[in-house]
């Protein structure tokens, strides 16, 4: 079976062959992606996938009304736990976003109605013939990252957002040749 050339361990391929692409509409799933793909920066999905678990432990499961309440001391005892990436700014960023996330919710709903808006509720459908053909950000992903921040969202750049919009299905990116490749 052909699969995207990025999908070559057991937990790549599991994730490749069931979630990437996946439009999710689920807020508490696009929270987890959110706070994933901002810990993500700098380093290789695999590695992040690797500390999943890990994070939903850590992080209350990936609920946003806990994660906004989170104090400086519960900050400091994520930074002592080896299953995460102990960064201060990435962790300190899941609380933010959180507060964020939540004011966005508030504003339209739902994190999924003001996320989907930008892409007409519809996934964009790429059809990358080489890992070459991926663009690592484009003008969407821009203004996501753009109102993001606006938002008061940090660790939301473009490249960051694009990655987002891959993994939750706002844009299918699999490879022309790959068997998740969507139908022309």
């Amino acid at each position: 079976m052909k699969r995207c050339s990025w999908a070559t361990t057991d937990l790549s391929i599991a994730y490749h062959d069931t979630e990437w692409g996946v439009p999710v509409h689920d807020d508490h799933r696009l929270f987890e992606f959110l706070i994933l793909e901002g810990a993500q920066a700098g380093l290789s999905w695999e590695t992040i996938l690797k500390k999943r678990d890990a994070y939903r432990l850590a992080f209350d499961n990936f609920d946003p009304h806990r994660v906004a309440d989170y104090d400086d001391a519960k900050i400091a005892t994520l930074l002592l736990d080896s299953g995460i990436v102990r960064n201060r700014l990435k962790i300190a960023a899941a609380r933010t976003n959180a507060r964020a996330f939540l004011a966005v919710q508030s504003d339209f709903g739902s994190f999924d109605a003001y996320l989907w808006a930008y892409v007409d509720g519809q996934p964009i459908i790429g059809r990358p013939a080489t890992p070459a053909d991926l663009p690592a950000s484009t003008a969407l992903s821009d203004a996501l990252s753009r109102d993001l921040k606006k938002r008061g969202f940090t660790f939301v750049g473009s490249t960051i957002m694009y990655a987002f919009m891959q993994a939750t299905g706002m844009v299918n990116d699999h490879l022309i040749d790959c068997f998740r490749a969507p139908s022309p």
